[in-house]
């Protein structure tokens, strides 16, 4: 089963654009990434920049609204995320306890919805996308 890992590092949603990370910390992350990668259970990672490079688009009135960053109500906001393939939710709680977070860091694990998860009507309807599929809706 696929897992999402999602990093939400407290400070993140007021951010400025400059990437200034401490090498350390950047030096024990790849160390744990390379766990990952040589548990063969690494499917893909991205760090994400901070929302005030970014916009979100929302839907509430029925009509696209785009609001630039940063997001004056967002009280938390992804930093990054690991995908990884592990056989439970429990396995994936132990990789995320042996990351090297910091104290205002979280991660929240999500499993992957995958084909066997959906219904036959919609499974039938996401079949009829391949070219989709093959980037990566579903690779299970």
């Amino acid at each position: 089963m696929r897992y999402m890992m999602l990093m939400i590092p407290k400070g993140y949603e007021t951010a400025g654009p400059e990437l200034d990370l401490p090498a350390d910390a950047v030096a024990k992350m790849m160390a744990y990434n390379e766990e990952l990668r040589a548990a063969g259970i690494l499917v893909g990672l991205e760090g994400l920049h901070p929302p005030s490079t970014g916009a979100r688009v929302s839907f509430a009135s029925g009509e696209p609204v785009v609001t630039d960053g940063p997001f004056i109500e967002a009280k938390e906001v992804l930093g990054g995320y690991w995908i990884i393939d592990v056989p439970t939710l429990q396995d994936a709680i132990q990789w995320a306890k042996r990351c090297p977070g910091s104290p205002n860091e979280t991660i929240e694990i999500r499993k992957i919805q995958e084909m066997e998860d959906y219904s036959e009507d919609v499974q039938d309807i996401v079949k009829g996308y391949p070219d989709v599929l093959e980037k990566g809706i579903d690779r299970g």
